[in-house]
Order: structure tokens, then C-alpha cells, then sequence
């Protein structure tokens, strides 16, 4: 059901909208965990690294699919708001016609591009047909992630968090015996994993685009166009910076793991299986965000920029409850949980895990209270300030880790970058809110 996010104590609110979210990123990650599981499990550590090389690479078109979620969402959320119904159905619309385009664009570019892609990151020859493999069966399903994002920004632009939820617990739980079945028992390899994933996000697509056009039906309005360019515009205005941001921290991501393939497979193996920790963490925060982007842009529409404050101090709050536990099971139970991942694990694979989550998990506290800020400047519509931090973070990391592998630090060197980049980039987006909603208090 729709929520109007504008009334209600912001804590009590906050928290009701954004733990379902909190749970669908978490089921939403199982897909890739779950991919890079099985892989280690059932078919042995260079399938894992496999997936894990192809895994950057896909980061840039989850980059594009997070743009058109968030670009939506904050417009549809202001439209929302405002109690502008008819807006809020053209801007559904509008962004449905225009991602359909970037989709296609960008399948393109896959099924074209994606043997330069791989060589672009140094990917080893003894993985490079398996990563090949991964890499297009995914770019073949690209519609689902792309469309199933977009219903997610639509549900949670409207205050709805639990549909999103619900459809990601079924699929992703499906997925996992999908993986299981087709590698273990059907013996496909690679390709089974990457078929479970296409066919589980494609039943949860269709699922959610059913739900959307059903809840738009009952929002009873007039006649509205199905495209409109100020709209676009309004839209594109969210998007493009959000796609810039998430693109360019893949190409950064890449860059990084092409001076990883540098070290070995048993180093890629074990950076595949931490990596995917680490981007639970983060990318989970960075959804709470999003339902914290939700929030501001309905408040902003309804005019009451006052409960902006509370909703920055509730995100903070709720951020750090999560991140303590996660800090404590990665920095003391690091082994334990990679060896999920690894059936008979490389000393070098496991170090290499142990050593990148207890350099970054302690950080955790740091990149949480940047992702809550972060969600009030893009729903505020600051989009040149999330910029500004997000690619002072994207700028040290990279140039560091490229750095720092090169000196006597070695990979040490890689997983120091980090730290630096997400505590340059926190005190700047931290700063930027408190100059647009503290100033005047």
C-alpha cells in the first residue's frame, strides 16, 4: 500500500520504511552471493574468480539500472508528495520509455563489447572463457534488471517498501536452489549459474511490473500524457548524475581489479568472495539511503523541510545499529564466513579475504553516515554536492590502489585505498548537508 512519508514522528516513520528495504537489498544480494557461492562450492576456486572478474564489469549496468531507479523515485516521490497524481503517472511513463531505450543501448554494447571489456581488466587466460560465459548470459537479461528496478523506485516513491521486499524474498530464495540444480545437479557450470540468475530476476520482473501497473490503475486521475520532455528532463536531472556516480565508481572498480589480476588467481579469488561481502554491506546502506532520498523528496514536495533533521538523525542511528554487528562477524569471523564460498581454499585466497575485510569493516560507522547524507542531497535534488564527495571517494581509491600495489605494501596496498577514500568522501557530504539544513538553524 502507498505511505505518505510527510507525517508521523520521522523516527518511527523512517524506521517502518526503511528495514523492509533494508531486507529486499539483502535478498537482492543473495543473487550475486548465492552466484559466487556455488560457484566456489560446487565447481572449484577459478569458476569463483570467474564470476567474481565478471561481477565488476556488470557493476557498471546495475550503475545505469540504479540511475533510472533513483531519477524516477525522487520525481515520482515529489509528484507524490504534492498530491499530483496525474505527475506522478506521466513521470512512470516517461521513465519507463526512456529506460527501455538506455536498456537497449547498453545490451548492445554487451553482446559487442564483451571480450574488450574483459581484456580491458587484464582477466587471466585461465578464466576468461568462464568469465565470458557469466558475462553474456547476463547481459541478456538485462531488461529484467533494469525493469524490476524501476518498479522497485516506483513502490518506494509512493511510500511502499514491503512489495519490493516480498517479491525479492521469493525470487532470490529461488535462485539458490536454481544455482544448486543446475550446477550440482545438472552439471551446467558457469553457465548454470548465470541461467538461475536470468530466470529468477525475469519471474521477479514480470511479477513487479504487474503489481506496478495495477496499483497505478487504482490511482484514480484524468487523462495524462504518456511523454513529457520537462518531465525527462526532471527525471534525467536525478539520473544522469546518479549513473555518472555509479558508473564511474565501476570504472574505478575495474581499474582496481585489473591491478588485482595482476597478483593471481588465488588473490582474485579471494577478493571475489570478500568483495561481495563488503558490497552487501555497502550496498545496503546505500538502499537505506535511497528510502532516506524517498523521505526528503516527499517532505520537500509537501513543503515541511524541518522534518529533514530528524530523518538525518534517524538514518544515522539506524545505520550504525547495522553496522556494528556486521563489523564484528567481518573483522572476527572473517574466515569462517569466506569459507562459505571456498570449498578447499588456497592459503593465498583465504588470506587475501581475511586481510581485505579487516582493513575495511572497522570503517563501516564511517561510509554509513556518508550513504545517509548522501540520500538527503540527492532527494533535496543536490546533485552537484553528491557528486563532489562521491568522486573524491571514486578519485583516492583508485589512485591509490594503483599506487600502493605497486610499493612494498603490495596487495595490503590495494585494500588501504578504501579507508582514505571513504573518510575523504564522508566529511564532505557530511558537511555539505549540514551547510544546507543546519545554516539556518
Amino acid at each position: 500500500m502507498n505511505k505518505d512519508l510527510t507525517t508521523g514522528n520521522p523516527t518511527a516513520v523512517l524506521w517502518r520504511f526503511c528495514l523492509p528495504l533494508f531486507g529486499s537489498i539483502l535478498f537482492q544480494q543473495l543473487y550475486n552471493i548465492a552466484d559466487s557461492l556455488v560457484a566456489g562450492k560446487f565447481i572449484g576456486e577459478g569458476a569463483l574468480a570467474a564470476v567474481g572478474n565478471s561481477y565488476e564489469i556488470t557493476l557498471i549496468f546495475i550503475a545505469f539500472a540504479f540511475g533510472c531507479n533513483m531519477g524516477c523515485s525522487v520525481i515520482v516521490s515529489q509528484f507524490f508528495g504534492a498530491g499530483k497524481y496525474r505527475d506522478v503517472k506521466t513521470a512512470v511513463s516517461t521513465s519507463v520509455l526512456a529506460t527501455a531505450a538506455l536498456c537497449a543501448l547498453l545490451m548492445l554494447t554487451g553482446i559487442l563489447g564483451g571480450d574488450w571489456l574483459l581484456d580491458l581488466i587484464h582477466t587471466p587466460d585461465e578464466i576468461f572463457a568462464d568469465s565470458k560465459t557469466y558475462l553474456n548470459i547476463y547481459v541478456w537479461g538485462l531488461p529484467f534488471l533494469f525493469f524490476y528496478n524501476l518498479a522497485t523506485g516506483i513502490f518506494t516513491s509512493m511510500g511502499d517498501s514491503k512489495t519490493p521486499f516480498f517479491f525479492l524474498a521469493a525470487s532470490s530464495t529461488a535462485n539458490i536452489a536454481m544455482d544448486i540444480l543446475f550446477v550440482k545437479i545438472f552439471g551446467m557450470g558457469v553457465s548454470g549459474v548465470a541461467w538461475a540468475t536470468f530466470l529468477c530476476q525475469g519471474i521477479s520482473c514480470l511479477l513487479a511490473a504487474a503489481a506496478v501497473c495495477l496499483r497505478l490503475s487504482k490511482m484514480k486521475t484524468e487523462a495524462f500524457p504518456l511523454f513529457s520532455f520537462p518531465i525527462l528532463k526532471k527525471v534525467a536531472a536525478i539520473a544522469a548524475p546518479s549513473i555518472m556516480q555509479q558508473s564511474f565508481i565501476s570504472i574505478g572498480n575495474m581499474i582496481i581489479q585489473s591491478v588485482i589480476n595482476g597478483f593471481g588467481p588465488g588473490v582474485i579469488a579471494g577478493y571475489a568472495a570478500a568483495v561481495k561481502l563488503n558490497n552487501l554491506v555497502v550496498t545496503s546502506f546505500t538502499t537505506l539511503g535511497n528510502g532516506i532520498s524517498n523521505f526528503t523528496a516527499q517532505n520537500i514536495g509537501a513543503n515541511k523541510p524541518a522534518r529533514i533533521k530528524k530523518g538525518f538523525y534517524a538514518g544515522l542511528k539506524m545505520v550504525w545499529l547495522l553496522s556494528l554487528p556486521l563489523f564484528l562477524c567481518y573483522f572476527f569471523a572473517g574466515h569462517t564466513v569466506l569459507g562459505l564460498f571456498m570449498e578447499q581454499p588456497t592459503e593465498t585466497a583465504m588470506q587475501t579475504g581475511v586481510l581485505y575485510l579487516k582493513i575495511l569493516s572497522p570503517f563501516y560507522f564511517i561510509i554509513s553516515a556518508k550513504l545517509v547524507a548522501d540520500g538527503i542531497l540527492r532527494g533535496a535534488g543536490m546533485m552537484g554536492k553528491f557528486m563532489a564527495a562521491t568522486f573524491t571517494d571514486l578519485a583516492l581509491r583508485t589512485a591509490l590502489a594503483v599506487f600502493l600495489s605497486k610499493t612494498a605494501l603490495g596487495q595490503t596496498g590495494i585494500w588501504s585505498a578504501w579507508p582514505i577514500g571513504w573518510t575523504a568522501a564522508s566529511v564532505l557530504s557530511i558537511v555539505f548537508y549540514l551547510r544546507r539544513f543546519h545554516a539556518a538553524s
